[in-house]
C-alpha cells in the first residue's frame, strides 16, 4: 500500500469520525425532545432499550460482533438518559438554574437565608403550657424569634406519647402570641394542615414524611413558610424533590433542613451529612438548616455539630430546649435544660466566626 492509499483511508476514517459525531449529537437531541414531550420526567425505559439494541444487532452485517456493537450502544443509550437528567435537573423550580438568587424567608421579622444566622429553638413535644412558655422565655431572653414544639409527634413505636394534638397546637399559639415569636411545628397529615394554619407560622414536615406526597401537596397549596426536613435513608436528590413537589404547588417559602441519616454508626443516633450543606446551597436557592439534635442525639455533641454547621454556610440551627429534660415525655436524652442552653448560646457566640 502507497503512502497516498494510507492518507486516503485516513481521511475516510476523519470523514467518517465527523459524520458520527453529528449522527450521535443529532441523536442527543431527539432524546431531549423525547425527555420534553415526558414533561422533563426522567424514565428509563428497559424495555423500549431492548428492542432497539435488537433491532440494531440484527442489522449488524460486520465486522464488529454482536457484543461490541451492544457495548458501543449502550454507552450512547447511557449518555442519553444522563442527558435527559440533566434537562430534568435544570428545570426544577428549586434549582439555582431557575432562580440564581438567594431565597429569604420572613417570620415575623426574622429573615432565614439572608446571610445572618438564624435559630430554632424549643422542645421536642408540648406537653404543657407552662413548659412551653417556659422554654420561649429563656429563648426570648437570648433576643431569639423562632420557637418549635411538637404537637403531633410520629413515633417509631404507637406506644409512645404521640403528641397533645389541637392541644398542643393552641399551646404554641398562646405562647407565641405572648412572646411574640414565630412557632414551627410538625403536621404529619393532609388532613391537619387546615386547622393548624390557624395556629403555627410555619409548617413543619418531618424526616418520616418527607416522601408523603399528599402532604408534600397539600403544605404547597398553602401560602405558609415550609420547613422540610430530610428523610432518614434520603439521598440528597430525593430531598431536593421532596421540596419540588412543594414549590410545584405554588409555595416558594421552603426551608430545608439536614437532620443526619441512617448509617451503621452508632456512636450518635443520626449521621450529620454535614457535606450535605453546601451541595444543598449550590443546587438549590432555598435557605438550609442543620438540626444539630436529631442528628447526634447526644447533647454532649450539640455545640461542636452547630459550630461544623454554620462554618460548613448552613443558614441556620435547630436544637432541642426543655425545662426538665429527665422527666421528658419525650426523647430526653438530646434535650437541652436551661442551663445547658445558655451555655450553648454562650459558647457559640464565642466562635469568630458565629455572629449571634
Amino acid at each position: 500500500m502507497s503512502l497516498n492509499e494510507l492518507d486516503q483511508l485516513r481521511n475516510r476514517v476523519d470523514e467518517l469520525n465527523l459524520q458520527l459525531l453529528h449522527a450521535i449529537n443529532e441523536r442527543a437531541k431527539l432524546v431531549q425532545e423525547i425527555g420534553r414531550v415526558k414533561e422533563g420526567l426522567y424514565r428509563y425505559d428497559p424495555v423500549r432499550e431492548r428492542k432497539m439494541l435488537d433491532h440494531i444487532k440484527e442489522n449488524n452485517d460486520g465486522p464488529f460482533e454482536d457484543s461490541t456493537i451492544e457495548h458501543i450502544f449502550k454507552e450512547i443509550f447511557k449518555a442519553g438518559l444522563e442527558l435527559q437528567k440533566d434537562d430534568h435537573r435544570k428545570a426544577l423550580l428549586v434549582s439555582r438554574k431557575k432562580k440564581p438568587e438567594d431565597t429569604v424567608i420572613d417570620l415575623k421579622g426574622e429573615k432565614i437565608g439572608n446571610g445572618n444566622p438564624s435559630f430554632i429553638f424549643g422542645p421536642c413535644a408540648v406537653e404543657s403550657y407552662e413548659q412551653v412558655a417556659t422554654v420561649a422565655k429563656a429563648v426570648k431572653d437570648k433576643g431569639f424569634q423562632l420557637l418549635r414544639g411538637g404537637a403531633y409527634k410520629p413515633r417509631t413505636s404507637p406506644y409512645d406519647f404521640q403528641g397533645l394534638g389541637v392541644e398542643g397546637l393552641k399551646i404554641l399559639k398562646r405562647v407565641a402570641d405572648e412572646y411574640d415569636m414565630a412557632v414551627i411545628s410538625e403536621i404529619v397529615s393532609p388532613n391537619q394542615i387546615e386547622t393548624a394554619l390557624n395556629y403555627i407560622d410555619v409548617i413543619q414536615i418531618g424526616a418520616r414524611n418527607m416522601q408523603n406526597f399528599e402532604l408534600l401537596k397539600a403544605a404547597g397549596a398553602t401560602n405558609k413558610p415550609v420547613l422540610l426536613k430530610r428523610g432518614l435513608a434520603a439521598t440528597i436528590e430525593e430531598f431536593i424533590n421532596a421540596a419540588e413537589y412543594i414549590m410545584s404547588q405554588g409555595n416558594g417559602q421552603i426551608i430545608l433542613c439536614e437532620r443526619g441519616i441512617r448509617t451503621y454508626e452508632r456512636a450518635t443516633r443520626n449521621t450529620l451529612d454535614i457535606s450535605a450543606v453546601p451541595i444543598l446551597k449550590q443546587e438549590t436557592h432555598l435557605p438550609v438548616l442543620v438540626d444539630v439534635t436529631h442528628s447526634t442525639g447526644r447533647r454532649d455533641l450539640l455545640l461542636p455539630a452547630a459550630k461544623a454547621a454554620l462554618a460548613i454556610g448552613a443558614d441556620g440551627v435547630m436544637a432541642e430546649v426543655h425545662p426538665d429534660p429527665a422527666v421528658a415525655l419525650s426523647d430526653s436524652a438530646q434535650q437541652m435544660d436551661l442551663n445547658q442552653f445558655d451555655k450553648f448560646i454562650n459558647d457559640l457566640k464565642s466562635a469568630s466566626f458565629v455572629h449571634i
